[in-house]
C-alpha cells in the first residue's frame, strides 16, 4: 500500500478524499493532517464516517515529511505553496488548491493578488496529451471545480467555435465555497435564495478555463462567465454557449464529442433529449454533458454536470494519483457514487 498525507483532511474536499481513500486498494490515508482540529476525532468534522472509526487529526508537525509516499493538499489558495517548499524535492503532490494551475504570472496576480508560485502540470487528463503528461510528472496541479465542468464542456468544438462568442453561466452548491465560508455559515438563508457571485469577469477560475482552452484552440481565447450559487450542498450545474457556423449540424457535434470522449472512464455525452443531472453524478467522478444546436442564434448549448466534490477536486485527485504511480486512472473511483 501506498501510504498518503492528506493536508486539509478536515475540509469538504479533505472529507471526500478520505472517503474515496478508505475504499481505494492501493492508497492507505495514514496521516488526516487539519491543524487547527488537531487531536478532534475525524468523524465529529465527517458524518459519514462511523462512529466506530475512532481516528484523530494530526498537526503537521507531527509528520516526518520523508515518510508518505503522497501528499494530497486540499488547502486554501495560497497556502499550498508554503507547504511544498518543506516537502523533498522527489516528492509526490497532488494540489487541490490553485498555486499552481496557472502559467502567467501577470494572470495569477491579477486574480488571485498575491506572489505567484510557478505552476506544474494541469491534471485534467481528459483534456489533449494531459493523460501523458500526468503519468510523467511527480507534481501536479489538480484543476478546479468549475474550471473542470467548463473545459470539458468546450474541448470538443473549440476549434470550431466562434472565440469572441463563448459565455458560461454555471450553477454552483455552497460546499464549494468551502467549510469556513459564510456562505457555508449561514446555509438555512440560502435555502430559500440563490444569487450570482463573482460576476463581470472577476471569478479566479477565468484565466485556468482561458489557458486550457487556448492550448487547445492553439490561439487566445476569452470567456465571458458567471457563477451562481444555488440551495444545494454539492454539485455544479453549467450552460456553455458559442457562435458556430451555420452548415454545422447537432450530429456532426455529437461525433465531436463522441471522438473525443470515446475512451474516458468518466465523462458522459448523454443520449439525445437526455439532459445532465447533479444528482445523478452525486459522489461520482463523472462528468456528463448534452449538446444542442439553436438555429435561431447559430449557436451550441454545451450542458454538463459534475460533483464539485469529486470530479471537481478529490476524485480527479485520486484519477491524477492512480496516473502518477502507474495504475489504471479509474481504480478506487468507479461505483462510488451516493444515493440520490
Amino acid at each position: 500500500m501506498k501510504k498518503v498525507a492528506i493536508l486539509g483532511a478536515s475540509g469538504f474536499a479533505g472529507g471526500e478524499l478520505i472517503r474515496l481513500l478508505d475504499g481505494h486498494p492501493h492508497f492507505d490515508p495514514v496521516w488526516l493532517i487539519a491543524n487547527t482540529a488537531s487531536g478532534d476525532e475525524v468523524s465529529s468534522w465527517h458524518s459519514f464516517l462511523s462512529g466506530s472509526d475512532k481516528r484523530t487529526f494530526i498537526s503537521i508537525d507531527a509528520l516526518d515529511l520523508n515518510e508518505p509516499d503522497l501528499f494530497v493538499l486540499a488547502l486554501p489558495h495560497g497556502e499550498s505553496a508554503k507547504i511544498v517548499a518543506k516537502l523533498p524535492e522527489n516528492a509526490k503532490v497532488v494540489d487541490l488548491g490553485a498555486d499552481f494551475r496557472i502559467e502567467d504570472k501577470a494572470k495569477w496576480e491579477k486574480y488571485y493578488s498575491s506572489e505567484h508560485a510557478g505552476s506544474w502540470t494541469y491534471g485534467l487528463p481528459e483534456l489533449g496529451t494531459n493523460t501523458q503528461k500526468v503519468i510523467n510528472s511527480n507534481k501536479i496541479a489538480n484543476p478546479g471545480c468549475y474550471a473542470t465542468a467548463i473545459a470539458l464542456s468546450l474541448a470538443p468544438i473549440i476549434e470550431n467555435a466562434d472565440l469572441d462568442s463563448i459565455s458560461v453561466v454555471a450553477n454552483s452548491g455552497t460546499s464549494g465555497a468551502g467549510r469556513n465560508s459564510s456562505v457555508n455559515a449561514n446555509i438555512p438563508a440560502l435555502d430559500i435564495d440563490m444569487y450570482g457571485y463573482k460576476v463581470g469577469g472577476v471569478h479566479q477560475h477565468i484565466p485556468e478555463i482561458e489557458q486550457s482552452l487556448s492550448k487547445l484552440a492553439k490561439k487566445p481565447v476569452s470567456i465571458s462567465f458567471t457563477p451562481i450559487l444555488i440551495p444545494i450542498f454539492r454539485g455544479i450545474l453549467s450552460v456553455a454557449t458559442a457562435k458556430i457556423p451555420p452548415s454545422v449540424t447537432v450530429e456532426q457535434v455529437r461525433k465531436w464529442y463522441i471522438n473525443s470522449y470515446q475512451n474516458s472512464n468518466f465523462v458522459k455525452l448523454l443520449d439525445v433529449g437526455a439532459q445532465p443531472s447533479t444528482k445523478r453524478v452525486n459522489g461520482t467522478n463523472n462528468c456528463e454533458i448534452q449538446i444542442e444546436i439553436d438555429k435561431q442564434t447559430n449557436s451550441i448549448i454545451v450542458t454538463a454536470a459534475i460533483d464539485n466534490l469529486v470530479k471537481g477536486a478529490a476524485g480527479q485527485a485520486i484519477q491524477n494519483a492512480n496516473l502518477l504511480f502507474g495504475y489504471p486512472e479509474e481504480l478506487g473511483l468507479l461505483d462510488i457514487g451516493m444515493p440520490i
